[in-house]
């Protein structure tokens, strides 16, 4: 009611003036817009967390066969070590009746003998060589392994943002959403991290 300057609101007249002016930051729509961002957010930390899981599997199943092969060459190198022994246990032989054959046979022994060396020192080579190709192979197994615990370790960490994710839009606290943020930027640092070989 009103007169001669003087206006008295009704109680409502008030609450819908309130509402016009701040109609953008009702409560509401801020939660609106909370969830939709979450929303968002966890749908790409998941694509994320789905790409550095896989890659984890992968960098796991290189390091398995990585081991694999070290082991095959590991039988490799003690198969041409056994060889080795095998001929220098025949050298010796041949030394041996060398020393007590009779002269015009000496030649024929140590024929044999020479022959025994040359092949020995070629076994040698042989077997020092798939060695080293062991000890590679394991090396890079280890590296593998190593990045697949990043990659495990990025996406247990993206898991936990999604959790976050899902309790601030339970409770609705922005802090929580922070949160989220912030555990989600962890992870992918980790996930840098497995990507560079750190």
């Amino acid at each position: 009611m009103s007169g001669a300057g003087f206006h008295v609101h009704a109680p409502h007249e008030h609450e819908m003036e309130h509402a016009i002016e701040h109609a953008g930051e009702h409560p509401a729509a801020g939660h609106g817009n909370m969830v939709n961002q979450i929303a968002m957010v966890t749908a790409v930390i998941a694509t994320v967390g789905a790409i550095f899981s896989y890659m984890g599997g992968a960098t796991q199943a290189n390091a398995g066969l990585l081991k694999n092969d070290a082991a095959i060459r590991k039988t490799e190198a003690s198969n041409q070590w056994n060889y080795f022994q095998a001929k220098s246990t025949k050298q010796s032989l041949a030394e041996v009746s060398r020393d007590l054959a009779p002269a015009d046979r000496q030649a024929f022994y140590q024929a044999k003998i020479d022959r025994y060396e040359k092949e020995k020192n070629e076994i040698k080579t042989e077997a020092e060589k798939i060695e080293a190709a062991a000890k590679e192979a394991d090396r890079q197994s280890e590296v593998q392994m190593h990045q697949h615990h990043r990659w495990a370790q990025a996406t247990t960490v993206l898991q936990v943002s999604i959790a976050l994710a899902a309790i601030a839009l339970l409770t609705r606290k922005k802090w929580l959403e922070w949160a989220m943020f912030g555990v989600a930027g962890v992870g992918v640092a980790v996930g840098a991290l497995a990507m560079l070989h750190i």
